[in-house]
């Protein structure tokens, strides 16, 4: 896997204007993860690029498979190693691996193939969401309110995620041993808290202590493809 990136490699992503019209609305990006994985380091830096983007929402979810290794990563959680076997699944796949990014809930590349990402980010913000997703933060809580915009499945999951947009570590033992690592929007927690059906429009509010950023992803099933995102700061 790749060490390093190209400067081409990040132009074409960090170039890319944020606030360009887009037709879909933020792009999801999902980068699976572990401080104990010496391949990750340039994934967890890419994804800091991704960041700073407003079409891009970019989550760092660290799995738990590496923690063997010699170093156990504390923001690891058996859920997001599920969620990535649950995709690798959707795509008729038994393996898993680190680093990997998942675009849109569709697209599964290895994490540092920095060209590959952003002709998917483009692709998909080129594909209007078949619903239009709203977010507002009253204090704790969390107004979302949704409406098909085209024929949805009648299986949608509703997903709060909360994220920590920046953390470092020193990492003292495993593969990454001696090294001050510095991870961008890592999750929290990712949590189901509805389904929808789309039959009718969708108005529900949900907890939203503290001051972390907030994302909701309404979802074709648990790890089908993201038909709509929306984050709150």
């Amino acid at each position: 896997m790749l060490k390093r990136l190209t400067a081409a490699a990040l132009a074409a992503l960090v170039l890319t204007p944020a606030t360009e019209a887009t037709a879909g609305g933020p792009v999801v990006v999902e980068l699976y993860t572990s401080q104990g994985c010496s391949s990750c380091p340039p994934a967890d830096a890419l994804l800091g690029e991704l960041a700073e983007r407003e079409d891009v929402i970019a989550l760092s979810l660290h799995v738990d498979y590496w923690d063997y290794l010699g170093w156990v990563d504390a923001f690891a959680d058996p859920a997001y190693t599920a969620r990535q076997r649950a995709y690798a699944k959707a795509a008729g796949s038994t393996m898993i691996y680190t680093p990997q990014m998942v675009i849109g809930g569709r697209d599964q590349i290895v994490g540092t193939k920095a060209m590959k990402l952003a002709a998917h980010i483009d692709k998909h913000k080129a594909q209007a969401n078949p619903v239009d997703l709203k977010l507002a933060r009253a204090g704790d809580t969390l107004e979302i309110e949704a409406v098909p915009a085209a024929n949805v499945p009648r299986g949608m999951v509703i997903f709060l995620v909360r994220y920590t947009p920046q953390q470092s570590v020193k990492i003292k033992r495993g593969e990454n041993a001696g090294q001050d690592l510095t991870y961008h929007n890592v999750v929290d927690s990712f949590m189901a808290i509805g389904k929808w059906d789309g039959g009718k429009p969708l108005s529900i509010t949900a907890d939203a202590p503290g001051e972390t950023p907030a994302v909701v992803i309404i979802q074709d099933g648990a790890s089908g493809p993201i038909l709509a995102a929306a984050r709150v700061d």
